[in-house]
């Protein structure tokens, strides 16, 4: 750039070099395919583009429900060489339609044709019922009623125990489809329990916490919403349960 008047141009600044903007990748993704992992997620597959003219610095998937308008669209991107990612914060039970676009510094191009994708129904909303208690020892046996999956919800595939550890802080699961359970605990401990449900469209709702504060040879319980003292030596097992029978 140089300045200049009507006596002539003056001197010329130092030369900057721009380059022009890079054209955004020319070609769609292929092979995209879709599945429901949950009520809320839905997982997107694609092939990698090869060799392209053009830089590819990630992907761009946008989804949809069916007939909404262009502005309801959600959009994810993520950077680098991924050909998988995870749509979260959908709604249970609905269509959605997904398309998969490369993308660099000069934006998306061309976007895959759309796929569809139907979220999985919500899982039961009510927890297990009716848990009874037993302790031989060190073994705490756990049993309850069966949650049967209503026509609008997703079936029942097992249930999560979950015990808290007061000491440490620390957070156990075992797994189970049956409608009991075997946990060995610590005498010198505190612990709470709960048990989830699990389903094909997630993790439902969970039990009242059952408080133990210590254990004992021979205790047994219930739903009742009460405290109870055993024999010498003594120990107190407070199973905090409400249940509408």
């Amino acid at each position: 750039v140089g300045a200049y008047n009507k006596r002539g141009e003056g001197p010329f600044s130092s030369i900057a070099t721009v380059f022009s903007a890079e054209e955004v990748p020319s070609v769609a993704s292929k092979r995209v395919g879709a599945r429901s992992l949950s009520a809320s997620q839905i997982e997107v597959i694609w092939e990698a583009l090869p060799g392209l003219p053009e830089r590819v610095l990630g992907y761009e998937v946008v989804y949809w429900e069916d007939g909404t308008k262009p502005d309801t669209i959600g959009k994810v991107r993520i950077t680098g060489n991924y050909t998988q990612v995870n749509i979260t914060g959908l709604k249970a039970n609905t269509a959605y339609y997904l398309s998969v676009a490369a993308f660099n510094t000069a934006g998306p191009g061309p976007q895959s044709a759309p796929i569809n994708s139907t979220t999985k129904k919500p899982p039961p909303d009510r927890g297990p019922l009716n848990i009874q208690w037993s302790m031989i020892g060190s073994t705490l046996t756990l049993h309850w009623d069966p949650v049967v999956s209503m026509e609008t919800e997703s079936k029942v595939t097992g249930y999560l125990v979950v015990l808290k550890r007061h000491r440490y802080n620390d957070i156990n699961t075992i797994f189970t489809n049956r409608t009991t359970a075997e946990l060995s605990l610590s005498a010198s401990d505190n612990y709470l329990i709960q048990i989830k449900v699990l389903s094909e469209g997630g993790e439902g709702m969970a039990s009242e916490p059952i408080h133990i504060h210590k254990l004992s040879m021979g205790a047994r319980g219930s739903g009742a919403s009460r405290l109870r003292r055993l024999p010498s030596p003594t120990v107190l097992i407070s199973a905090l349960l409400y249940f509408i029978w």
